[in-house]
């Protein structure tokens, strides 16, 4: 077979070329559970055959005659079972973060018109019921896990019938890499959510250029754990399974560091958030060391720090960096599993001092960037170290055209590109003029190679001296405190820059305790003038990395942690920072009162 084209090509190829016994994996009772290569493609068929029963797919393929199927589930090998059964007889799957509010649950299901849902459990299933009345277009609710009294996935398994397969068959031949394969919901930091439509060509084009960036063979395993619903993940996924990797489920967010040494995958994607509580645990294991441990504990990540890809430090600093590789950063990986070779990072900057000593600990960290409407991937931080460079989103991949708009923003042309957006002519026509997808990032071309982001052309905000800041250089330097969790700058049309700080308390009540001062609860912790001192010269200290009107001059410290739940983060962990400029805005007038 060719190289495949469209999504679900990809099942026939890997039976083809690397047929395997553990093609998808998840934990069943407490017992891995595998999919084989041949059972993949086999319940995805009867799937689709069940579908075809009820009454699904099978329509002309116009975006708006496609039947549109829902899936609101944490990672398992049902989600893609699901994704390929629709694909296959031309439906569109319309995914949902299971974190989502209620009046977005509403809005995107009556949106897209959604006629099938699918959840995980009986959670999910509740918050679905408490819209129901609302749904017109919704006909029928099925679960991954059993729930008394709903109807399971296999149901429709089970109406199979093996004369549907000629039937699929010739669905699938129709169906081209221009058609659509999803619409995925963004979640607007600001108003409602809009239908990103991308295309099997939209997809497999970003599968087909990343795929020689990356380590990744028929040996490989790779744990699965950030939100398939979310593109980045999704797209990985099918360039797993066309590389003949094996793909496991983590169990949820909280087994994530069970499962890497349960599974020993060679590969993972994550978010800067998730590698940051990495890095702190490991630093608060650092902490708790004596003696000579601890010296050789902070040698080892000093010299990390020191780290340049690309660039000899000299004999001396690879012999030192090799003793700290076997007696210090060696412990590191067995942690990750003991077989990383590298770990892909997107949606949010990276700090450097993170990337230094990952990449010290040989723990490549590859940076990338792009956005659900670009399928996603527009550059990305190759494994070959020449196409490698601390502080930027990598190359350009091959397929995908880059320039700079006259106020810098970044403008991307290629395959990768969305058809547009659901029902909304006005906002494509905004976002792609001429060929050319308008980013709302702001960047350079570093050495005419590297692209790096230098902000959000909306997160720009002017000080009331008319003088511009970007807040996400100076979050990120100031992430570097071990005492700062989060943090978000502040300063549109006021006369300094400000900051709501979220403090790491972990390591705050241990310093607190170190130091015999009492911390009876965040709140009156936070009031100390010992504690208000510590953060004090902590944003004097980062201060300096800073021009006059970008240094913090006052902050204020938040007793509780930013989170989705709380609506001050996006599923992909950005902050909305029009949501805490709202919900803080009292914090906000202490800082400028």
């Amino acid at each position: 077979m060719h190289q495949p084209t469209r999504l679900f090509d990809v099942v026939t190829y890997q039976m083809q070329h690397y047929s395997k016994q553990d093609m998808l994996a998840a934990k069943v009772n407490g017992e891995w559970k595998k999919y084989s290569t041949s059972e993949v493609a086999d319940v995805a068929r009867r799937f689709s055959s069940g579908l075809l029963q009820l009454g699904i797919g099978d329509k002309e393929l116009i975006v708006e005659k496609q039947d549109k199927i829902s899936i609101i589930s944490a990672n398992r090998p049902e989600w893609i079972l699901t994704d390929l059964a629709c694909q296959q007889i031309g439906a569109v799957l319309v995914p949902i973060y299971p974190t989502i509010s209620i009046p977005e649950l509403e809005y995107i299901l009556n949106d897209a018109e959604t006629r099938f849902l699918f959840v995980q459990d009986a959670d999910m299933y509740e918050k679905v019921q408490a819209v129901r009345d609302k749904l017109p277009s919704l006909r029928e609710i099925f679960s991954f896990e059993r729930i008394h009294g709903v109807k399971h996935w296999t149901d429709i398994v089970a109406l199979a019938k093996p004369e549907d397969d000629a039937r699929i068959s010739s669905i699938m031949d129709s169906i081209t890499p221009q058609n659509l394969a999803t619409i995925i919901y963004t979640s607007g930091t600001t108003g409602t959510p809009k239908g990103c439509m991308l295309s099997h060509e939209n997809i497999m084009s970003n599968v087909t250029a990343c795929m020689p960036y990356l380590p990744v063979n028929e040996e490989a395993r790779a744990l699965s754990f950030l939100p398939l619903n979310h593109i980045f993940e999704r797209m990985v996924t099918y360039l797993y399974l066309q590389a003949g990797v094996s793909v496991y489920y983590a169990e949820s967010m909280e087994t994530i560091s069970d499962n890497l040494k349960e599974v020993k995958p060679s590969i993972f994607t994550t978010v800067p958030r998730l590698l940051e509580k990495v890095y702190e645990k490991i630093m608060a294991k650092g902490l708790e060391l004596t003696g000579i441990k601890r010296a050789l504990f902070y040698w080892a990540v000093d010299l990390g720090k020191q780290y340049e890809v690309n660039k000899n430090l000299g004999p001396w600093y690879n012999l030192k960096l090799s003793i700290a590789n076997k007696l210090i950063f060696s412990k590191w990986r067995e942690a990750l599993g003991g077989n990383i070779k590298c770990i892909v990072t997107g949606a949010a900057a990276c700090q450097i001092r993170l990337l230094k000593i990952f990449t010290a600990a040989q723990i490549a960290i590859l940076e990338g960037y792009g956005l659900t409407e670009t399928s996603p991937v527009i550059s990305v931080n190759r494994f070959n170290e020449e196409d490698r460079m601390f502080g930027t989103v990598g190359p350009v991949i091959s397929n995908v055209e880059v320039k700079m708009a006259d106020d810098g923003e970044i403008l991307c042309k290629g395959p990768n590109v969305t058809i547009g957006y659901y029902k909304r002519p006005d906002l494509t026509a905004d976002a792609i003029q001429d060929g050319w997808f308008h980013t709302g990032d702001i960047g350079v071309l570093v050495q005419n190679k590297f692209l790096k982001i230098t902000d959000r052309k909306k997160e720009l905000f002017k000080t009331s001296g008319g003088k511009f800041v970007a807040p996400q250089p100076i979050e990120n330097k100031f992430k570097e405190s071990p005492f700062i969790e989060q943090i978000m700058v502040v300063g549109a049309d006021r006369k300094f820059t400000g900051a709501l700080i979220v403090p790491n308390f972990h390591n705050l009540e241990d310093w607190a305790r170190k130091q015999k001062i009492p911390f009876p609860s965040h709140e009156e912790g936070l009031k100390n003038p010992q504690v208000r001192e510590l953060f004090k010269q902590a944003v004097e200290k980062y201060n300096q990395f800073f021009n006059h009107i970008e240094q913090v001059k006052k902050f204020e410290l938040m007793p509780h942690e930013w989170t989705v739940d709380g609506g001050e983060m996006t599923p992909t962990l950005k902050l909305k920072r029009k949501v805490i400029l709202e919900k803080y805005r009292n914090e906000i007038e202490r800082i400028y009162a």
